[in-house]
């Protein structure tokens, strides 16, 4: 009650405080806790308590108090209220006398200001924010206890937060390039920007773009890098109106920078269509066709859609026209874009399936992005559902986002993919002092999952194999991490569903 009176009275003598208190950095206020005055050892005969009187006394008072609260809380009706207001009058009465005997402030306002208080730091007193051991620390001294209202805490932060890569990441993973090379050419399958959306800015966009854009050219060099449209490439994010859309609320913008960032590697036929959707198609070797699908127009966040859904640009029907071109010369054909059809719209996923099976023997590859894990899609024919006939690999991102390590995911082949390997930054071996990167090969595919290639019907064996082989499945649950899985176990409905998800495309 004292306490709470020298806090309440800004004018009154300090009174107590645990010695080596720190000072209370409160807006100007002096710290008002110092040490027990002489005036109140003197008055209340302190000097002659010894520790386990101290301890008694307190210890008595704090069970009276419980008494009275239990009383009146646990169903005493009127007469156990009663019980705990004479208590806290009791103590009350007690804090009046001491603060008019060491005149503290005049009667009057001692009076005033414990009755103000007395019921709010009786209830404290009763919930044992101040234990006996502690209140006869704070009175005859640390020997006798410990308190101190300054003592160190800490709070919980966790180890990752959602945050990505600051650029020396990235420029670290383009310079490592050298190992896991050389390269033919590159699919970069889109998701420029951060992911602070809700303060970016078409400025913000344009600047991610050529940034990046810049790095990935100085590092790579001479080899040719195919992008995708991701969906954060534009502002609001997931908003990618249709062609027809005109003026200032179109994608022009962002398009023609896009041309512009990426005229050396594309060629003139690729830069058109790239203009005017986001989509285009090149032959980067004879023999391959390589078509670049924006797939933000099968998003189910691109609220553009609600105009019209039904083949949105009309870039489902120029593919199938793409297909069919490349079947006719016998050309092979590898699609990259970013969203995986698995997570489509559903009609635009279906079509986008149907379109797969039509032209299995021509599509040679499929790479999307997207889901910042590791993972694959497999299709399957539309009659039995059954035969598995293409394989799209979901590529891990780059970013730490979230809670992953930075990664990098490399396909060697030349039409058919004959294995891909995944490298990766262990972000907290990187952070260490005097640490310098070091990328490292994670895995390779073949190699770790015992496949005879990486055609369709491997995969789908793959998942089979992990229905009922868990050590198999929690080996590709830490890899579908990028090395660092979650400390939640994967039981068996999250590993039945994360399996599903690998045959659903």
């Amino acid at each position: 009650m004292g306490l709470a009176l020298a806090l309440a009275l800004p004018d009154s003598q300090v009174l107590w405080a645990p010695a080596g208190a720190h000072p209370l950095p409160a807006q100007g206020h002096p710290a008002k806790f110092i040490r027990l005055a002489p005036q109140l050892r003197e008055a209340f005969s302190w000097w002659n308590l010894t520790c386990p009187a101290c301890k008694g006394l307190f210890t008595a008072i704090d069970i009276r108090l419980r008494v009275s609260a239990k009383g009146a809380a646990g169903g005493a009706g009127q007469k156990g209220g009663l019980a705990h207001e004479d208590s806290v009058a009791r103590v009350g009465s007690m804090a009046i006398k001491m603060c008019t005997l060491l005149k503290i402030a005049p009667p009057a306002v001692c009076q005033s200001a414990v009755q103000l208080f007395q019921d709010d730091v009786v209830e404290v007193w009763t919930r044992s924010v101040l234990s006996p051991s502690e209140a006869c620390g704070l009175l005859l001294g640390s020997s006798c206890g410990h308190w101190d209202i300054f003592s160190s805490w800490n709070i919980s932060l966790p180890a990752y937060s959602k945050c990505d890569l600051p650029l020396r990441t990235l420029e670290s993973l383009l310079r490592g390039l050298g190992p896991a090379g050389p390269f033919d050419m590159v699919y970069w399958t889109g998701d420029i920007p951060a992911h602070n959306i809700w303060q970016q800015s078409r400025q913000d966009q344009l600047r991610a773009l050529t940034t990046v854009t810049d790095l990935v050219r100085k590092f790579l060099g001479p080899v040719p890098v195919y992008p995708a449209v991701g969906n954060h490439e534009s502002t609001p994010v997931n908003g990618f109106p249709p062609p027809f859309i005109e003026g200032n609320q179109s994608s022009h913008w962002l398009y023609e920078a896009m041309a512009k960032a990426w005229e050396p590697w594309l060629p003139a036929e690729a830069l058109r269509t790239l203009r005017i959707g986001g989509f285009y198609a090149l032959s980067p070797r004879p023999g391959l066709r390589l078509i670049s699908l924006n797939m933000n127009f099968c998003s189910r966040e691109n609220f553009w859609l609600l105009i019209n859904s039904t083949d949105p640009a009309g870039q489902l029907q120029w593919l199938v026209g793409e297909l069919q071109a490349s079947e006719d010369r016998g050309d092979k054909v590898h699609i990259i874009g970013h969203i995986p059809p698995g997570h489509c719209l559903k009609s635009w996923s279906w079509n986008y399936y149907r379109i797969v099976e039509r032209y299995e023997n021509t599509l040679a590859g499929q790479f999307f992005g997207h889901t910042h894990v590791d993972e694959f899609e497999v299709f399957y024919d539309e009659e039995t559902l059954s035969r598995p006939l293409s394989v799209a690999f979901l590529a891990p991102s780059a970013t730490t986002y979230i809670s992953l390590n930075p990664d990098g995911n490399y396909s060697g082949s030349s039409h058919l993919v004959l294995d891909h390997e995944t490298y990766i930054l262990n972000l907290t071996q990187a952070n260490q002092p005097g640490a310098t990167p070091h990328w490292k090969l994670l895995y390779r595919a073949r190699e770790t999952y015992g496949l005879p290639n990486v055609l369709p019907a491997a995969w789908h064996d793959l998942v089979y194999r992990m229905r009922s082989d868990t050590q198999l499945f929690q080996t590709f649950w830490f890899l579908y991490h990028k090395g660092h899985p979650p400390s939640e176990p994967c039981g068996t409905p999250c590993r039945l569903a994360t399996l599903c998800a690998q045959l659903s495309a």
